[in-house]
């Protein structure tokens, strides 16, 4: 019979402990890894369909065991959640997200059994959601003598005149702005990271929460997509999904396609591919001064 995949996730490493000898011999549980943060936790759960996380309801980083929950609310198939505090003072707040259970640590003699109870009356309702593809239906795997991966977007007909307006705009702005200090915080290994505007190339929206891609790197961020549209907006980045949110100053080639279809890219290991009409050609070749 599956067993219900776990990730111990707090950020002392004896509670970490304890709480694997505690569930050692539970035959329907299976402990798969550890994190210390919110942000760890998530980009695990991104690769490994994850069925319980015991979980710190304070967490180091700018994300708590709360607010973890949060962002796990709207999500399908979600983990079965177990607080761990030594405080009641966060137990309503954890239920009203629906948690599974709630320990006070260290827990009372026989407390952890009961826990254990709930958890299997989780697991007779939990289906496993197997862990997403690599590639999506509009993504390319990437060439075997490549380091890059490209992501095709649809750029409906009606949207392209008002993308050509935000990069003539990005375009003129760019020669005589000022050296950009606006910084975008993310957490990455229990450190928090400041990521210059102009350093971003694209923000892709996962979940209830987004990750933003840098030239060799993406990072988790708890921010939704539309946050970071209205706060990045200004800074010539512009909305060409409903999963993207593309830095036009990162715009770095045309290309000619088949179909008489013409393609703007992006810079980065991951570059996003805009499809732009044949009668629009003239007004783009007017936007970069060709």
């Amino acid at each position: 019979m599956p067993k219900l995949k776990t990730l111990l996730v707090h950020s002392d490493p004896a509670v970490r402990s304890a709480l694997r000898d505690a569930l050692e011999d539970v035959p329907f549980l299976q402990i798969l890894g550890e994190a210390v943060t919110a942000f760890e936790a998530l980009e695990l759960l991104e690769a490994i369909p994850y069925g319980v996380f015991f979980v710190g309801t304070d967490l180091p980083g700018d994300a708590s065991g709360i607010e973890m929950a949060q962002m796990l609310a709207g999500r399908k198939n979600k983990p079965a959640l177990v607080f761990i505090s030594d405080s009641e003072a966060r137990a309503y707040a954890a239920f009203e997200l629906g948690a599974t259970d709630y320990l006070l640590w260290p827990p009372a003699p026989g407390r952890m059994a009961r826990t254990i109870d709930r958890l299997q009356t989780f697991k007779q309702r939990y289906r496993e959601v197997p862990p997403p593809a690599a590639y999506g239906a509009d993504v390319e795997p990437p060439d075997d003598n490549a380091d890059e991966l490209t992501v095709k977007l649809p750029l409906p007909e009606e949207e392209q005149d008002t993308f050509l307006a935000a990069l003539k705009a990005a375009w003129d702005q760019t020669a005589g702005r000022r050296q950009e200090i606006e910084k975008l915080a993310v957490t990455q290994d229990g450190r928090t990271i400041l990521i210059p505007y102009d350093q971003i190339i694209f923000v892709e929206a996962f979940e209830d929460y987004s990750y933003v891609h840098t030239a060799n790197q993406k990072f988790l961020s708890s921010h939704r997509l539309k946050n970071l549209e209205d706060r990045l907006g200004p800074h010539r980045f512009f909305r060409v999904h409903r999963k993207y949110l593309v830095n036009l100053d990162m715009v770095t080639e045309i290309a000619s396609m088949p179909g008489s279809n013409f393609m703007l890219r992006t810079a980065g290991r991951t570059r996003i591919e805009l499809p732009i009409s044949r009668r629009r050609i003239a007004e783009l070749k007017k936007v970069i001064g060709l």
